[in-house]
C-alpha cells in the first residue's frame, strides 16, 4: 500500500527544487518560463498526485533536452524528476 505522505512529501521536495531553480539568477528566462508553469499545474489539486507527477516528468524530459541549458539547471531538474518518480498511487 502506498503511503500518501510519503507521496506528499516527495512533491513537496520536488517543487522546492524546482522553485530554488527558478529562483536562481543564473537560470534562462525560457527555463525560469517553464518552470513556473510547470509548479503551477503541479500545486493544482485536479488531478490525482500520481497523474500530475507523470505528466510533469513528461514535460521535464522535453525541458532537459534544450542544448542550451546549463548542466547544473539540468541535474536540478533531473533531481526534481527522481522525486517525481517516487510517487505512487
Amino acid at each position: 500500500m502506498v503511503d500518501e505522505a510519503q507521496n506528499k512529501q516527495a512533491m513537496k521536495e520536488a517543487i522546492d527544487t524546482l522553485n530554488l531553480i527558478i529562483s536562481t539568477n543564473s537560470t534562462p528566462k525560457t527555463v525560469k518560463k517553464s518552470v513556473t508553469d510547470l509548479v503551477t499545474e503541479l500545486v493544482k489539486e485536479d488531478d490525482a498526485l500520481a497523474v500530475r507527477a507523470a505528466n510533469t516528468i513528461s514535460l521535464l524530459d522535453d525541458i532537459t533536452q534544450d542544448a542550451n541549458m546549463p548542466s547544473y539547471v539540468r541535474t536540478q531538474l533531473w533531481q526534481a524528476v527522481s522525486k517525481l518518480e517516487s510517487i505512487r498511487e
